[in-house]
């Protein structure tokens, strides 16, 4: 019965280590959007709905931005991201994409990615992360993740 159990649970870990492999291996960058495009429309609802707007510079290729996203699609900053922030993800290639859209919303690419800005419901700059304060997503806690979320949505 011992043996069964540790079984057990040597195969649960095993399966959600697969898991997440898999989510990491999975595209958060459209790599043949328009970023331009989705940034226009992301304003035009952001402006319907007064949210604000969270531009996501990353690559696939990048583990932090998995896990950023990872942590964004956790059902509690899910649903505040969902009530409060339409989200555009900004390919950036091996840093050789989307670089105009990088330094009109001054984001120095220089210090890593994921790199964050936040613009309110009419485009208007809030903020940008000029220090890589996501470049080291993994080792950052949910409740801090959460908390920037906080302090940028909309007040309503």
């Amino acid at each position: 019965m011992r043996k069964t159990k540790c079984l057990a649970a040597v195969l649960a870990t095993l399966l959600a280590a697969t898991a997440l492999v898999a989510a990491e291996n999975e595209p958060i960058f459209d790599e043949k959007a328009d970023a331009h495009q989705q940034i226009a429309a992301a304003l035009k609802e952001a402006a319907k709905g007064g949210k604000n707007i969270i531009l996501d510079f990353g690559a696939n290729w990048c583990e932090d931005c998995h896990v950023l996203e990872s942590q964004m699609q956790k059902p509690e900053l899910a649903a505040l991201i969902k009530k409060s922030f339409v989200v555009v993800n900004v390919d950036v290639g091996r840093f050789d994409k989307n670089l105009d859209l990088a330094a009109q919303y001054h984001i120095p690419l220089k210090k890593g990615i994921p790199a964050v800005a936040v613009l309110g419901p009419r485009g208007e700059l809030l903020y940008a992360q000029g220090q890589g304060q996501f470049e080291d997503a993994r080792h950052m806690t949910a409740e801090s993740i959460m908390a920037f979320f906080e302090k940028w949505k909309p007040n309503k």
